[in-house]
């Protein structure tokens, strides 16, 4: 794993220039993590508060629709004709699982998402032999849970990979304020059949945060300590864990075809 001077350069290089292999992970902070549980409880105490003063009015007049952002037809392209179902992509009874932690923030998952993730989608998902499962987290700041939150709520549309492959493709520097409510509409507005306002208004739901909280569980079950994290080997047995970074198609391929 990339650390220190090096590692600074390697993210800031990655947002600079159009996606390039990286090998390190982005590190988690254990206040971020530690605190994403308790983030979450505020936002659900602030929804129902909110709900509580309006009677649960909607306010169309707030809500922006959002345009396209560039590279969606790409994306349409790419992820066409494969099954999403809530969190996972793939035929369900596919032989071989990839699980993926991710920040949408984070530029060595941009790397890992924009330069690895499409040759496993031609080779192996699309071909019914490898499903994998997306469990968005917040490594690097809050403008990551909002982008998490945004993500989940676009599962429930069975449009999460499109969206956050969206982000990757758009993506600005850490902590830069790009990731905010604008960015998240747009993104919505780009995916053919999704529902902007739904998306928009499930992403402050309890259930939402609910999910969130599940993922953060699952990622201290895995020992997480920066994104990506994958985890890859045969459905329903035990996963290899790769650690933080950018694992090779290579690697990955052994793997996946000795779970077939």
């Amino acid at each position: 794993m990339t650390s220190g001077k090096a590692a600074r350069r390697q993210r800031q290089a990655a947002v600079a220039r159009p996606p390039v292999r990286s090998t390190g992970g982005r590190k988690a902070n254990p206040w971020v993590l530690g605190g994403a549980l308790a983030a979450l409880a505020a936002i659900v105490a602030i929804v129902v508060i909110v709900l509580a003063v309006t009677g649960g009015n909607d306010s169309s007049s707030s809500t922006p629709t959002g345009t396209a952002l560039p590279d969606s037809a790409t994306i349409e392209k790419q992820f066409a004709g494969i099954p999403q179902q809530g969190n996972v992509l793939g035929k369900a009874t596919a032989p071989a699982t990839l699980v993926e932690y991710i920040d949408l923030q984070c530029p060595v998952c941009r790397d890992f998402e924009t330069s690895v993730m499409p040759t496993l989608l031609d080779r192996y998902v699309r071909t019914g032999k490898l499903k994998v499962t997306a469990r968005p987290v917040t490594v690097i700041g809050p403008d990551s849970e909002r982008g998490r939150r945004a993500m989940i709520a676009a599962f429930a549309q069975n449009r999460g990979f499109n969206f956050s492959q969206l982000l990757y493709f758009n993506q600005g520097p850490e902590n830069g304020g790009w990731l905010d409510d604008s960015m998240v509409a747009n993104a919505a507005a780009s995916i053919r059949g999704v529902n902007v306002k739904q998306l928009q208004d499930a992403a402050s739901s309890q259930t939402v945060a609910d999910q969130a909280a599940r993922f953060d569980q699952q990622a201290q079950a895995d020992q997480l300590a920066g994104t990506p994290t994958i985890l890859v080997g045969k459905t329903g047995g035990r996963l290899t864990n790769l650690g933080a970074g950018v694992p090779s198609v290579q690697t990955l391929s052994t793997l996946i075809d000795k779970a077939q």
